[in-house]
Order: C-alpha cells, then sequence, then structure tokens
C-alpha cells in the first residue's frame, strides 16, 4: 500500500475548471485500485501555525501499489482533461508514503 499526500495551490479565478478537473479525475482512482481517503479544503481559521502558503485542497489517498499509481497517472481519460490542471493549477506539493 502507498499513500500520496497533495497539497495543491490554484491559481487565482481558476477554481471553476479545477473543479471540472477533478470531477473526472477523482472517479478515475478507483479503477487503479486506488481510495480518496481525504479531500479537504481548509479555512483560514484551521491553521496553528504555517511556514508555507495555504493550500487550497489536501488530498489524501492511497493505493494498492505504485504500479497502480502510476497506470492512473497514465489514464487516457485523465490525460484529456489536462489542459484543466495545467490552466488551474498553479503547484502541488506531493509527498509519497506508506504505513509504518
Amino acid at each position: 500500500m502507498i499513500y500520496i499526500t497533495q497539497l495543491i495551490y490554484i491559481k487565482d479565478g481558476q477554481e471553476e475548471a479545477f473543479n471540472q478537473f477533478e470531477s473526472i479525475a477523482i472517479p478515475l482512482i478507483s479503477k487503479y485500485n486506488g481510495r480518496l481517503l481525504l479531500r479537504i479544503r481548509p479555512a483560514e481559521d484551521t491553521f496553528i501555525e504555517t511556514q508555507i502558503e495555504r493550500p487550497y485542497e489536501i488530498h489524501f489517498v492511497e493505493f494498492d501499489t505504485e504500479h497502480d499509481f502510476q497506470d492512473f497517472m497514465k489514464d487516457e481519460e485523465r490525460k484529456k482533461i489536462l489542459h484543466l490542471k495545467e490552466q488551474s493549477i498553479k503547484t502541488v506539493l506531493l509527498v509519497k508514503g506508506e504505513k509504518l
């Protein structure tokens, strides 16, 4: 099992394009033995301390294997909507991990 945490930073005014991308990409996760465990849109008042910019969303996802995750990233349907991701997302901080 591998775990993926993403801190997602979007471009100003691109919330709709981001939501369009997510509405297609998120359901594809399960096709590749993955599960979206958490999808959080943190509010300013939920931060106790921070040394980085507040992300627009935080995703916590698990996949059975690294291969499953790589297959998800190469999905043809997902590739067709990458323009929405590029249009809306400024940057992503992706952290891979495993359960200890």
